[in-house]
């Protein structure tokens, strides 16, 4: 687990103690300038930040400090782009614009996470559905497949009745831990033809084959033979989701 300097954390928070008091108060938020609004709400950062730093989530992959920096950053991020107008159109100006940072100073910290976790990187708007599904149905597995799977292939499936088809524009892969990850669960769940269907197309451990690499490769014959395979990889991606826990895949994430 990552450590952090306690002396340095303890200082940050007698830093920020001062620069507060330092700013004249205001009766509205919307007078306040960028850099007096971003040191007023640096304690939102704070408290968001200690919330992930002792989650299961953040646990090991970076400390208080470090998501403290990142919150920081995203919310400057987040003060650039108050909509000052329409915040001085509201009844309850503090809790309009602690919702507004609250929403991106998260997002931001999630995906720092996801990115230091060294981990497959889905879409962030993708995960967090996962995260809300909750494992209550297949749904949020099909999701998880189907984004790893388009996401190596690089471009999207023949199949246009894929179960859940999901554009990706994710960040790339860690593949070493992604083949891991893949591989043994390709292993417990399918057929010997249906794990070579899906190790050979996306490459898990060697090159990518094309559909007719493959057939020759498991000596499937005829001029079906395209489409032959085409129906393995897309059984064995069903039956990937069917079988497997929601629990893996969110432990995983």
């Amino acid at each position: 687990m990552k450590k952090y300097n306690v002396k340095n954390y303890i200082r940050y928070k007698e830093d920020l103690k001062q620069a507060i008091k330092n700013i004249p108060r205001k009766d509205n938020f919307s007078l306040y300038s960028n850099k007096e609004l971003e040191v007023l709400f640096l304690p939102l950062v704070e408290n968001i930040s200690r919330k992930f730093a002792t989650s299961q989530e953040a646990s090991g992959v970076m400390s208080i400090m470090d998501i403290i920096q990142e919150g920081s950053f995203q919310l400057c991020k987040a003060v650039g782009k108050i909509d000052r107008e329409k915040l001085n159109e509201s009844e309850d100006q503090e809790k309009t614009i602690k919702s507004f940072l609250a929403k991106r100073i998260r997002g931001g910290i999630r995906r720092a996470i996801d990115i230091n976790r060294g981990s497959m990187r889905i879409p962030e708007h993708k995960l967090n559905e996962i995260r809300k599904d909750n494992g209550k149905d297949k749904k949020m597995v099909a999701m998880f497949f189907n984004s790893v799977f388009l996401s190596i292939d690089n471009k999207p499936y023949d199949d246009e009745d894929m179960v859940y088809q999901i554009p990706d524009n994710s960040e790339p892969y860690n593949m070493g831990m992604l083949n891991i990850y893949l591989m043994g669960l390709l292993k417990k769940h399918l057929t010997i033809n249906e794990y070579q269907v899906l190790r050979l197309s996306y490459g898990l451990d060697c090159e990518k084959h094309s559909a007719n690499q493959i057939a020759d490769y498991l000596s499937i014959g005829g001029v079906s033979a395209y489409v032959r395979v085409s129906e393995l990889k897309k059984q064995a991606v069903n039956k990937l989701i069917e079988n497997v826990d929601h629990s893996q895949v969110l432990d995983y994430l």
